[in-house]
Formats: C-alpha cells, structure tokens, sequence
C-alpha cells in the first residue's frame, strides 16, 4: 500500500516497525550491495518535518532523508529518499529471512556485479559506448539471469561480452556467451559483431580457455579475462593453459571365469557384464549397477554395498528381478526407479545395439568414463569406442534436453585427444590388438530427437571444423529399442 503525507514521525514508526517484524533485517539501494542491519549500525532521526535514516558498516555509511513510503508490506519495504544534491531515488528495507526479500536480495547481488562489469568494459573498450548492459531473464533466448551480458559498438562495429560472477558458475558462462553472440549478430543487422568477450574470476579461466583453442577463429574473436575481488583485470591466452587435469588409470581386464560362485548372478536374464578399467567387473540392469565382482569375491546393493555370501544368493536374484520390473520399457513411469538414472539406461540400450547408433563402431571394447575428471562428476555420460578402421569415437549421451551438452562433450573430446596425441592408450592397455589411427576422435552426441536443446546448433556452429561432430537423434521410444531417426553434421538444422 503507497503511504503519502506522513508525517516523519508516523513514517519512523511504520519503518521501525517493519525492522522489529524482521527475521533478518537488511538495507538495499539498487547498485549497491546489501547491508545487513545487525547489532545496532543504524539509526532513525526526526527533525521537525524530515526523518533521516543512517546505516552503516566497515566500509560504508548511508545518509538518506526518506520521503515516502511506496509500498509497506510482506518481506520488503520500500521507500522513496533523498540523496546529497536533492537527487532522489529508491531504496528497500528486507526481509532476508523470508522467501521474497532473500530473493530480492540475490536479484541485487545480480545488479551489484551488472555495474562491476559495466566498469570491466569501460576499462577494457574505453573508446567504445555501452549498447546494452543487462543481468535480465531472456527465456525466450535461453539467456540467463546469472551471468550479465552486454554489447558495447564503435560506430558500424560491436563485440559481445560476458560475465561470472565469483560465485557463478564458471563452466557455462561459456554457452551462454556463444548464445549472446549469436542472438547479437541475428538481432543487429547492421553492425559487424566480430566477438566475444569473457570475463571470469581469477583462477576459474582453465576451462574457458581450453575450450576457447577448439572455437573456430575464423567465425569469430574470442578474448578472454580475469578479474580479482579488487577489479584488476588481466588478459588471458588461452595457449598458456594447455596442461590439461586429465589422467588415464591402466586397463587391467578381467581375469576369464572369475565369477565363480557367482556365475549364476552374472548370467542371470537382463543382466549386463560391464568390465571396469581396474579389473572388477560391473553387474547391471539397465544401467542401474547392482553389484560388482573383483577376484571372485561379490557386492552388492544399490546405494549401500555389503559382501555377498552364499545365503543371499535369493535376495540379489530378488533384487535384479524387482530392478527388471521397475525397468521395462512398459513398466509405471512413476515407479522411482523407472525414473532412476536415465543416461545410465541409454548407455545401456547404446553398448547393446552400438552398431545402430554407428554402423562402423566395433561392438567391444567400449569404455565408460576415460579418461577421467580431475573434477569429479559430470552431467553427462561418456562413451569411448574405436570404429573398424582404428579411429577413436566419443560417444556423449544425454537423454534429457541440456543446453550445455556441446561444450561438455568437447571437454571429453579434448582429453580423449590428448592421451590420443601421446600414444597412451595402447601403453596403458586400451583397445588390446587394435592399432589406433592418429586422426582425431570422432565426437557422436547421442540423445532422443526432440531431447536435444534449441541451442545446440548455435554452440556447434562455433567450433573448429577440425573437430568432426555428429549429432543422432533416437525414436523417443528408446528404451524398447533404438532407432536412429536423423544424423546430422556440425551445425546442420534438421528439415
């Protein structure tokens, strides 16, 4: 409710009243950070007819008159207030306690960065004007709030620009830029968008950068920047990052007919033997592992795993049957685990019928998961297989639509290509008898058809022609079968 010609009196009570009702109370004036208001760094002072209002912290201290109460209520209030110079303006009491004022909160963290940036691009284009700066929403566009955006032009010529805050996530600030330069050069017809700038937190570039060197430098100019919390910013070149966080573990095969006891397990009906790098063997029911066997000896369980002796032989047999109920093709879709792991079942139906998905892939060996992630788990599943010819194919499976499913698959195809380079799969004891060929890894992006995000060929359309990409897009009946429905290459736009 808009409160008007208050006195500053009933104006100090109104606030001091919001603040008593408060969880956790905090100041915000749009372009600032929030300012806590704790253990008494503020104060309410009436003078004849004006109420001033002062907080501060360390580092700041706020004099506003305030003027008005434009709106009282739930988890913000906010207020109309004079500045220095007769200058008016806004600014909110929160709740950072409750839903609606924690939001707020996080929006202005948003605007506070939006304005850093803007500083980041006046030092690094001072002679160029500032198009558009913006920390807003474009669903439409697949643009996120996260990560401010601008273009800056110099009469007929712009660049795009991004940025992380230190917060973000630095791993798709990528994606999003390539996004914006695209949206850019379709939206503004009549200038020349030659790049994109990315601006990144000290110490986050690595990534960025290593995906930068496989971007096509003759579809656009790619520059990249770290800032430090005191806004120095450096220049970075990518070639200077190409050590990669990669490392490939030797391949032990199984030893033949150690399952033992446990034959009867392995051979049960729906069950899939999945040999691991370090010699254990991995049991399966439509990619959901169930148990594991290593020198004869079982686990098992899914979640917590426990040795298996003879008398639980029936309880795993009720195990994998209960696990081949839940996932059929034709069982309850709101069974949890039907809902389970997805990519792990289309890995499932993919090392079954690989040769659908390519008609020149060897049926074994397939490998999952190498060369492995210094940082941990990813969100999607990684194939490594070898065409007849000896050539290497990444095989990247997404069975759910992920905007980010090109850039991730091109970190894989990297340190697959780097191990490749240097001769180390064959010496640590990948595709036994197989002499690879020295071409680089084929990448296969494989997802249902109508799974793969609007975006995809946006990204693709970006990257170095050097890098061989196909897209194959399954029936969305995939888990009865697979059914290759298109094949696309590079950037190509289904018909």
């Amino acid at each position: 409710m808009r409160e008007r010609g208050r006195s500053a009196v009933e104006l100090r009570d109104t606030i001091e009243g919001f603040l008593n009702s408060c969880r956790e109370p905090a100041l915000l004036e749009p372009g600032e950070e929030i300012l806590p208001l704790a253990g008494g760094n503020y104060a309410l002072d009436v003078r004849g007819s004006r109420l001033t209002l002062q907080a501060w912290d360390r580092a700041r201290n706020w004099t506003r008159r305030i003027t008005e109460i434009v709106e009282a209520g739930g988890s913000r209030l906010e207020m109309k207030v004079e500045r220095f110079a007769k200058r008016e303006g806004r600014m909110f009491l929160l709740d950072l306690g409750r839903r609606g004022g924690a939001e707020l909160g996080r929006k202005s963290g948003r605007l506070v960065f939006r304005e850093r940036f803007r500083l980041f691009l006046r030092r690094q284009f001072p002679e160029w004007s500032m198009a558009e700066v913006s920390a807003e929403a474009d669903l439409e566009h697949s643009l996120s709030p996260a990560f401010p955006r601008a273009c800056v032009k110099q009469g007929q010529h712009a660049w795009a620009a991004i940025a992380c805050p230190p917060d973000g996530d630095a791993s798709a600030v990528l994606s999003f830029g390539l996004i914006w330069l695209a949206y850019l050069r379709a939206r503004e017809r009549r200038l020349a968008v030659q790049g994109l700038a990315v601006y990144l937190p000290a110490g986050k570039e690595r990534a960025a950068a290593l995906r930068m060197l496989c971007l096509d430098p003759a579809a656009a100019r790619f520059e990249l920047f770290t800032y430090t919390e005191h806004d120095h910013i450096v220049r970075v070149e990518p070639r200077d990052h190409g050590n990669l966080d990669t490392r490939l573990e030797p391949c032990r095969r199984p030893s033949p007919n150690r399952e033992g006891a446990w034959e009867r397990v392995a051979s049960l009906n729906g069950v899939e033997r999945v040999p691991k790098h370090d010699g254990r063997v991995s049991l399966r029911v439509r990619g959901i592992e169930f148990a594991e066997i290593a020198g004869g000896e079982l686990v098992f369980g899914i979640g917590e795993r426990r040795p298996a002796r003879a008398h639980h032989a029936a309880e795993i047999e009720r195990l994998v049957a209960e696990l081949a109920r839940a996932r059929s093709a034709g069982g309850r879709r709101e069974h949890p685990l039907y809902r389970q792991c997805p990519e792990a079942w289309l890995e499932s139906q993919v090392r079954a019928d690989i040769e659908t998905v390519d008609a020149t892939l060897r049926v074994e060996p397939i490998y999952d998961q190498v060369p492995a992630f210094a940082g941990g788990e990813r969100g999607v599943l990684d194939l490594l297989a070898v065409d007849r010819a000896g050539r290497l194919a990444v095989i990247e499976l997404k069975a759910t639509a992920d905007l980010h499913l090109p850039l991730q698959a091109l970190d894989y195809w990297v340190r697959v290509k780097w191990h490749l380079d240097r001769g180390e799969f064959g010496t640590n004891g990948y595709f036994p008898g197989i002499e690879l060929r020295p071409e680089p890894p084929r990448l296969l992006l494989v997802s249902p058809s109508l799974e793969f995000h609007p975006t995809t060929e946006t990204i693709l359309a970006f990257f170095s022609p050097g890098i061989e990409v196909e897209r194959i897009g399954l029936a969305v009946e995939w888990r009865k079968g697979l059914e290759a429905v298109f094949r696309l290459r590079g950037a190509e736009r289904p018909e």
